[in-house]
């Protein structure tokens, strides 16, 4: 459950009675926005650029003790493309077949992407330009896909690193340089 702040308008996210009880969890679960998340193979940080939030806040809506608005679960459910079910009901299958064939293609498509990218030889890189025309041929919103990040996660040109956030000062420079 959920507290509410001094306002009683945000809700703020309390802890798990027991994590070791499954039970407890279950009956304390609200949704499953994280799960289904993972699955889908979305990006904290991508879901913050699709839904105009920051990823802090992203963070707690997603621990399942979180009381969301449904104007909140709207927004994930549109961000992660998935029924709204799937975000608030505990069912025996991770995910309903669709989204589940759905999130299997993309993590297809992110694999033959990377190949592709990283072929050392020419056959395999024609081997994975035509698996990619395969899918997109079954699933053409796979174009867009981009391969699986190999150092960490990849920022478009518009965006800017941590390193703009955390300034240095500029004591810390030697007078020294502007002599050279």
């Amino acid at each position: 459950m959920a507290i509410a702040d001094v306002a009683g308008t945000n809700p703020v996210p309390t802890p798990l009675i027991s994590k070791k009880d499954d039970t407890n969890r279950r009956t304390n679960a609200l949704h499953r926005i994280r799960t289904v998340r993972l699955q889908q193979g979305v990006s904290l940080r991508s879901a913050a650029r699709q839904m105009g939030s920051d990823i802090r806040s992203l963070r707690l809506q997603e621990q399942e003790s979180t009381d969301l608005r449904l104007s909140d679960l709207h927004k994930w459910q549109k961000a992660l493309d998935v029924p709204l079910t799937d975000l608030v009901e505990e069912t025996d299958e991770p995910l309903s077949r669709p989204v589940m064939e759905r999130a299997r293609l993309i993590r297809l498509m992110k694999t033959a992407k990377a190949i592709e990218e990283r072929s050392p030889t020419a056959s395999v890189t024609r081997m994975a330009e035509t698996l990619v025309s395969q899918l997109v041929e079954i699933m053409p919103e796979l174009h867009d896909v981009s391969p699986w990040h190999q150092f960490g996660q990849r920022r478009s040109l518009d965006e800017f690193g941590v390193v703009v956030d955390r300034r240095m000062s500029e004591d810390l420079i030697p007078d020294n340089l502007e002599d050279e």
